[in-house]
């Protein structure tokens, strides 16, 4: 298999008249031959790499649907380790090697036969296209975006108000970045447990949450949403938030010591725009990179994807939708910030805590108010409630951004609970961030207790 990424690599921008077969495994080639015709076709092979699980996806090529793929497998928490795009003169012919996240090959039968239903079934792919827009009514919940500035107690007032209210937080995720703010947050009525569906009540909702979120900032105007929508992707949402708030931009003032590093460059020969990224490996990041390109509005024609040790690397060959490479040095500029910015949302900074515990209404207020008390300053969190349990993640850092203070968290898990909350990885390792770092102040005071 090293042999045709190898190949890939060296020749890995074929016109679309010349379509290169030599680049592509048998098994792949053979597929193509026989079902190019029938729609997308996927090949799952746990044979040919010792180290990870092949899947290979062929299909006559739309816009978007590199996106779908990346998607379905970064929701199965798969590790793509290696990868080879391309997607040129109609074709789609992609290769992943993925593992679980304890780097081990997938052989689940369940899970193998979910993606492939998954990838080969074109209804599908059309409703992951339209959560990733905006969802399908559902009677389960209501759906909460927020975007708005980053500044002290902002979702601590955001949760009184739904609590006050009679919102059950059942599940959500927040993030910071760039002094910007970001949540989707799941919500049902506490008296039925479904979604609020009175017009009068998410009025009140949204009015008394866009005060909260107009504050007295002069920064950008905030942006709430609030709707019955039961199937948007909640990390796809979070990205195409982030980025028409516009959270890429530089503040001034504040130095920046990025640790990606994003080059964009012409390709002489051919009309493309060659983009490569160098960043620390972790879960989920060719999906944010594919994101940011897809919002800014580019096609990845052809791409591979190498993760190390201690570093990934990324290179796409695109174009903008009007099918014409990157022109300027300003946009040259704005591909790198916007990468730069994509990577930096989900990079998880601080020490990661993890609440278990029985759900009830009130309880992430009780708990984020401790960890105020306490002085811990959540930089990203992910909420989730399933059969009235309650699973819960924080990253956390004190409040001027530096690690937590190992005798804190002691005392913050005797006041919680011993067996309730848990610390992930090494406590006195808590990694440190670099002091020219925007701080983020969003959830100092979040969601203090209802009075």
């Amino acid at each position: 298999m090293d042999d045709v990424y190898a190949k890939f690599i060296k020749r890995m921008n074929p016109t679309s008249q010349q379509l290169q077969f030599e680049f592509w495994t048998p098994l792949a080639v053979k597929v193509l031959k026989l079902h190019y015709f029938c729609g997308c076709r996927v090949v799952i092979d746990n044979e040919s790499c010792e180290h990870a699980t092949i899947i290979e996806v062929v299909s006559d090529n739309r816009h978007g649907l590199l996106l779908e793929v990346v998607q379905v497998l970064a929701d199965l928490n798969f590790i793509i380790t290696k990868a080879y795009i391309s997607n040129d003169g109609g074709w789609f012919m992609d290769v992943f090697n993925v593992t679980d996240c304890d780097g081990n090959k997938i052989r689940d039968e369940g899970i193998l036969n979910y993606i492939q239903k998954t990838l080969e079934n074109d209804a599908c792919c059309l409703k992951s296209l339209r959560g990733s827009i905006g969802g399908m009514p559902s009677k389960e919940h209501t759906a909460i975006e927020l975007c708005g500035t980053d500044r002290p107690g902002l979702l601590s007032e955001v949760s009184a108000v739904l609590t006050d209210l009679r919102c059950n937080v059942v599940s959500g995720e927040i993030w910071t970045h760039n002094s910007r703010a970001a949540a989707v947050i799941y919500v049902t009525d506490q008296s039925t447990g479904r979604a609020i569906e009175d017009p009068k009540r998410l009025s009140m909702i949204k009015e008394l949450l866009c005060n909260i979120l107009k504050g007295n900032s002069n920064f950008r105007k905030p942006r709430l949403t609030i709707s019955s929508s039961g199937l948007a992707h909640r990390q796809r949402r979070l990205h195409q938030m982030m980025f028409a708030d516009r959270d890429f931009e530089r503040i001034e003032g504040v130095k920046h010591c990025s640790r990606i590093h994003a080059c964009v460059l012409d390709c002489h020969d051919r009309d493309y725009t060659i983009v490569t990224v160098r960043s620390k490996d972790r879960p989920k990041l060719l999906f944010d990179t594919l994101c940011s390109l897809t919002d800014m509005q580019y096609v990845v024609f052809h791409g591979t994807v190498i993760t190390g040790r201690m570093e990934a690397y990324q290179e796409y060959y695109i174009r903008h939708v009007d099918g014409l490479p990157v022109s300027s040095e300003a946009e040259r500029q704005r591909v790198m910030e916007c990468l730069e910015a994509a990577i930096e949302r989900r990079t998880s900074e601080g020490l990661e805590l993890e609440l278990c515990t029985d759900d009830r209404l009130g309880l992430l207020s009780d708990i984020t108010r401790i960890f105020r008390e306490n002085g811990l300053c959540i930089r990203q969190a992910e909420v989730s409630t399933k059969g009235g349990k309650a699973k819960d993640t924080f990253f956390v850092t004190d409040v001027s951004g530096k690690p937590v203070d190992p005798k804190i968290v002691d005392l913050i898990r005797q006041q919680i609970g011993q067996n309730i909350l848990h610390v992930r990885g090494n406590l006195n390792m808590s990694p440190k961030l670099p002091q020219e770092m925007a701080r983020s102040f969003l959830f100092k005071n979040l969601f203090k207790s209802r009075k």
